[in-house]
Order: C-alpha cells, then sequence, then structure tokens
C-alpha cells in the first residue's frame, strides 16, 4: 500500500517508518520541519502542518492509508486539545475526499475514573477520527517503552537519578506498559487486518505494573537498591511540580502525563493481538534493557535537584552493591 505516516520524526513514526518499508509499503512521511527528517531509506519526506489544510490536502494525494500519529501535548500551548480536535475533524474530510482506504491511529487507554485533559483529548480525537467515512482503526496504548518515549523518560530519570525515592499515593496506579517493538508490529499489521468499519482496540503489554514496581524495577536493572518513602499526602499535581527539578522532559509534556495517572490505565481486554495473530512477545524487563542499551547518555540534568541526584547517583551507586552495605 501507499502510506502516510504523519509525525514521522515523532518516536513512534520513526520506528514504524522502517518497518513498513520492510513489509514492502511505499512511504511517505510528514513533518512540519523536512530537514528534521531521518535518512531512513526509501521513506518520501514532505513538508506537513496538520493545521494547515493546504498541508493535509497535498499530504494525502495519491495515499490507500494514513497513520495519524501527531499531538499537540507538551507544545506549551493551553488550547492544544482544540486544535487537536480541529485538526482531526479536517484530516477525517479530507481523507473522505482523497478516497483513502483507511486511517491507523495511536491514542490513550481510557481510565475508569474522570479522564485528564490529554487523555480527553487524545480520547476525543480518536472518536472524531472513528466517525468519520474513512474506516478507522484506533490503538490504545498506555506506556509505551522505548527510547524517546516521553512516558518512558520520566520513569527512567526517576529511576536513575534519584539517590531516594518518594512514591505519592498514585504510584499504586497499575498499567500494562508496551514496547515500542510491540507497538510497532500492531501498526504494521493494522494495515492487512479486515476493518469494514471503525473500531478501536487496546495493544497492553503482557505484564500488569504499579507506577512503584516499574520505578523499583528500572533502579534494579541498573543494580541500584534505592531507598524509598510512601509519602501518601503527595497529590499528583504537587509531584508534578517535583518532576521539573529531575526528569529531562520538557515539563508541560511531563505534567500532563503525571496528572493522567490518577487512576489505573488498565486495558479493556487484549483481543486485538489475537486479532493479528501476535502475542506481544517483550516483558517489561526485556523493553527496559532494550531501551537503556539505545540511550545515549546525558549530563545535561533539568534542575539542582537532578544534577545533584546524577552526581549522588555516581557517588554511592557502586556502593550500595557492596555486600557489606547490603547487611
Amino acid at each position: 500500500m501507499v502510506t502516510l505516516v504523519t509525525g514521522g520524526t515523532g518516536f513512534v513514526g520513526q520506528a514504524l517508518l522502517p518497518a513498513l518499508v520492510a513489509a514492502g509499503h511505499e512511504v511517505r512521511a510528514t513533518t512540519r520541519d523536512v530537514s528534521r527528517g531521518t535518512k531512513a531509506p526509501h521513506v518520501d519526506w514532505i513538508r506537513c502542518d496538520v493545521n494547515d489544510h493546504a498541508d493535509v490536502e497535498r499530504a494525502l494525494e495519491g495515499i490507500d492509508a494514513a497513520y495519524f500519529l501527531v499531538h499537540g501535548m507538551g507544545s506549551g500551548q493551553r488550547d492544544y486539545a482544540a486544535k487537536e480536535r480541529r485538526a482531526a475533524h479536517f484530516f477525517a474530510e479530507a481523507a473522505a475526499r482523497a478516497s483513502l482506504k483507511r486511517i491507523i491511529y495511536v491514542g490513550g487507554v481510557a481510565p475508569r475514573a474522570k479522564p485528564s485533559e490529554h487523555l480527553k483529548s487524545r480520547l476525543e480525537v480518536g472518536e472524531i477520527l472513528r466517525a468519520g467515512k474513512v474506516p478507522t482503526l484506533e490503538l490504545r496504548a498506555s506506556m509505551i517503552i522505548g527510547n524517546g518515549s516521553a512516558s518512558w523518560q520520566i520513569v527512567r530519570d526517576l529511576a536513575m537519578r534519584l539517590p531516594a525515592m518518594l512514591l505519592p499515593a498514585w504510584t499504586a496506579s497499575r498499567t500494562c506498559p508496551v514496547a515500542i517493538e510491540d507497538v510497532t508490529v500492531a501498526l504494521v499489521r493494522g494495515l492487512e487486518l479486515p476493518v469494514p468499519e471503525s473500531v478501536w482496540y487496546d495493544i497492553p503489554g503482557p505484564e500488569v505494573l504499579s507506577g512503584r514496581e516499574i520505578l523499583l524495577r528500572l533502579a534494579a536493572l541498573r543494580g541500584r537498591r534505592v531507598p524509598s518513602l510512601g509519602v501518601p499526602f503527595l497529590s499528583v499535581s504537587l509531584s508534578s511540580w517535583w518532576l521539573k527539578l529531575v526528569t529531562r522532559t520538557d515539563f508541560s509534556l511531563a505534567r500532563e502525563l503525571v496528572l493522567g495517572f490518577t487512576d489505573d490505565l488498565l486495558p479493556q481486554d487484549a483481543r486485538y493481538w489475537t486479532e493479528i495473530d501476535y502475542p506481544p512477545k517483550w516483558t517489561f524487563e526485556a523493553a527496559a534493557r532494550a531501551a537503556l542499551q539505545r540511550e545515549v547518555t546525558e549530563l545535561n540534568v533539568r534542575g539542582v535537584v537532578g544534577k545533584l541526584g546524577e552526581s549522588m547517583v555516581q557517588l554511592i551507586g557502586p556502593k550500595l552493591d557492596d555486600p557489606a552495605v547490603r547487611r
């Protein structure tokens, strides 16, 4: 198929492009800045801002199926949700005029309680695309594990940079993190799945983990025995400000992601993997190890506390594995 990948320079887009080429599809990728386009072979890059109608019309010419992988969260704009809705409406309409056979969208898992603004926007975009005339396959993921994922970057920084962890009550919330490698397979095979009408599926990873378990497992992968302290009075909103001192992730983006973790983010089921005859193969530990191995070490830590944490890790980290210390 001739496929369009919007957001080709994003985390998911960059992983998807070579997989589509390997599967034999012709690939066109969009970015607002063509100079940022990767050197992926056999990919045709085109400038496109999904909020620019002319750009979208041009990008969809001659396309069979499109991946909608763009979002405005983290842009620092208060009205990003409204812009996302407008972009989704126009994209669905333009796709119908271009006679696309399918749209594939990556959204977020619906919480049992009231969603955060970020999750609400992701779900609304999915609803808008599915309401259009082009059959839309919406795949809902919670935390995607991989170097370049914002949610992964946050937990990675918390687990690796602090000499001790504060664990608010919300870190008891559970999710099913999924590896970018499994997400890529889900997206590529989504082109072949019979979809006569719009539908959504959850795409969970193989394990159910709490935020606390994710942080402690990550620390253990680097041989760190990190002291932890439960602080039930520390709210999600307050702890999101704490992140500003620790993680390299853009603060507005990090805050939105953490605010979405007030309740369990668990899938309704895992039937999509059965539909495409592919059980997710990457455990959390395997996916985390792969992400850490690919990561380029950076020392430009945001904030004084982050720098102090990095220094403390270097100073006392090895000693935490000393048998004498353990005793």
